[in-house]
């Protein structure tokens, strides 16, 4: 009776649904899936008509989806204008701003793009798996015509700034869309390229504010970059362990004895870049703040090191935005810097 019973509510949509067991073969289709941790069941999900969630829930998967907490990456345009003494001339404000708002767009549209050619991987990952694309909230098509149109718009903001804006945003979406396709699927070149992008970035600021970029400035940022980078794919292998293959290909070529040997060279060649910059700087009279400035610098670096060995480094925006120390020491490095930039030091 209680069998009978049980199978007349399922049918009815009322009862228990049956479990699903993590690691089945029985493929769902991705817009019955709910999104996890808001507790729909798959019945209740398959009740939602074209792309499983309701226009709300869809915008703000889409939102979610665009990471914005990801834009914090393109305050890097601010680098080169900061370094120059420029960043509050009102004559190229304007640029950088549109520069920001550029590089904004595209990155979001590419987020969205690769996702999508990314959700079956991206199911296998305990973190990524709850990514709206991933989850069902937002259709793969949705999310594909999304991707285009934020990358068109940024593109159009960049020639409103400048032609160089424009190129160096072009190669921003270039290199994004070419990592997703093709550069991701090859070791050393797919951290290659997106250090790369963390440079088009900063290069963008400084065309957008009309100012010479110094090759220090340059290796630096490159070396600088390279090591983020590392420490992510670092933190990713130590999170994954022995799946690390299944959702990254190029995870499995990766030691983790490989990996912090490219960001503990990394991280030294940019120590000593930054170091040799600032001593340059030394035939300055006056306090010598750039040379000061190594210490915060150091110290920085020391502390992400110290992060990305705990392999806590898989997402570089929370770690500088959730690490108190980390904000504090970088605080006292803008400030000596920037006494140094614009009191002459």
């Amino acid at each position: 009776m209680r069998e009978d019973s049980e199978v007349g509510l399922r049918r009815t949509g009322l009862g228990p649904e049956p479990a699903l067991v993590e690691g089945s073969t029985a493929t769902v289709a991705p817009e019955t899936v709910a999104a996890p941790g808001h507790g729909r069941s798959p019945a209740r999900g398959a009740e939602r008509p074209e792309g499983g969630a309701s226009p709300g829930r869809l915008a703000f998967g889409l939102l979610r989806a665009a990471r914005p907490k990801q834009w914090f990456k393109n305050v890097l345009v601010l680098a080169a204008p900061g370094a120059a003494g420029v960043l509050f001339d009102p004559s190229r404000v304007g640029g950088v701003a549109l520069a920001f708002v550029a590089l904004c767009l595209v990155a979001s549209g590419t987020y969205l793009l690769n996702d999508a050619a990314d959700v079956e991987s991206d199911r296998l990952h305990p973190r990524k798996r709850r990514r709206p694309i991933a989850a069902g909230v937002v259709p793969v098509p949705v999310a594909v015509v999304a991707g285009v149109v934020a990358v068109v718009g940024g593109l159009l903001i960049a020639y409103a700034a400048a032609w160089l804006v424009l190129v160096a945003v072009a190669v921003y979406a270039l290199l994004s869309m070419s990592y997703t396709v093709w550069l991701k699927h090859v070791a050393v070149v797919d951290i290659a390229t997106i250090a790369s992008l963390f440079v088009v970035r900063a290069v963008a600021g400084g065309v957008a504010a009309d100012v010479a970029i110094s090759r220090w400035f340059l290796i630096v940022a490159s070396f600088g970059s390279l090591f983020v980078v590392a420490g992510k794919r670092y933190s990713e292998s130590h999170d994954l362990g022995e799946a690390r293959g299944e959702v990254r290909a190029t995870l499995a070529a990766y030691s983790p004895d490989f990996l912090r040997h490219v960001w503990t060279a990394a991280s030294a060649v940019t120590l000593m870049a930054y170091c040799l910059w600032a001593f340059e700087q030394s035939a300055r009279e006056g306090v010598p703040y750039f040379e000061l400035s190594i210490v915060p610098f150091l110290l920085f670096v020391l502390r992400y090191a110290l992060i990305v060995d705990a392999g806590r480094a898989g997402a570089p925006e929370d770690v500088v935005l959730g690490d108190r120390a980390l904000q504090v020491i970088g605080a006292a490095w803008v400030v000596v810097f920037g006494l140094g930039v614009y009191l002459g030091g």
